[in-house]
Parts: structure tokens; sequence; C-alpha cells
């Protein structure tokens, strides 16, 4: 049976916490999970102190050692699993931004290839019918 790491939610209406789980891939969301990895929590905190950019931060806690054995053992991650294990240094990120910068499409170029191409123009002389 195919085993999944994913977030089960739990916290209050809009104040969302997360537990970052491995449990069968077709459990229900609120069963109870083989193994709780750690804690993930979305909202942004105040900045540290000592901080000198003064950026606010997401709280992540991450059994390391746990979540390197279940992927070992192939356990496959959701997507957003997959961007906190790649944050943490497990995974290597899904999606970069110089391989998708070569996949975009500008819009000018996008519209010239739905115009349908010109006929070529031809000389042909018309003869009045009698």
């Amino acid at each position: 049976m195919v085993v999944r790491i994913r977030l089960a939610r739990f916290g209050k209406k809009h104040a969302p916490f997360y537990n970052i789980v491995v449990a069968h891939a077709r459990t229900a969301r609120n069963s109870k999970p083989l193994e709780v990895l750690g804690t993930y929590n979305p909202l942004p905190q105040p900045p540290r102190p000592g901080d000198t950019f003064g950026r606010p931060w997401k709280d992540v806690r991450l059994d390391i050692s746990r979540a390197r054995y279940w992927i070992g053992v192939g356990a496959q991650p959701s997507d957003t699993a997959w961007r906190l294990l790649s944050m943490v240094g497990i995974l290597e990120p899904k999606y970069r931004v110089t391989q998708v910068q070569g996949q975009v499409i500008k819009a000018d170029s996008a519209a010239k290839s739905l115009k349908p191409a010109p006929a070529p123009a031809t000389s042909t002389t018309l003869t009045p019918a009698e």
C-alpha cells in the first residue's frame, strides 16, 4: 500500500496549524497517522530578537532522520510536504525559476502563432465573362 507524507490540519478557524504526518494514501484526512514527523505553523511570526533584517518567519519543526527514513523506504510526499522537505534540505525543489523561465511564452509571440499565415500573393489575370 502507498504511504504518503502529508499535512494534517489542526487549530482554530482562520488560525491553521499543521502536523507533518506519514499515513496510508487512502485513509481519511482526520484518521490516525502512522507517525507524526513534525509541525508547521504557516502564520508569520514576529521577527526574532537580533534579526538585522526584521523579517517575519514561519515555524517548521521536523524530525529529519525519520523523514529521511520514510523517503528512503518509498513514502511519496504531497506537493506541500515536498516544498517543506525541500526547505529543510531533504529533497530537491520540484520547481526552479530557471527551469520555468525557458517554458514561458511571451504574449506577443503566442498571438502571432495563433494568427493564420497570409496566403502567398500570386498574379492572376481576370478575364471578363462573355
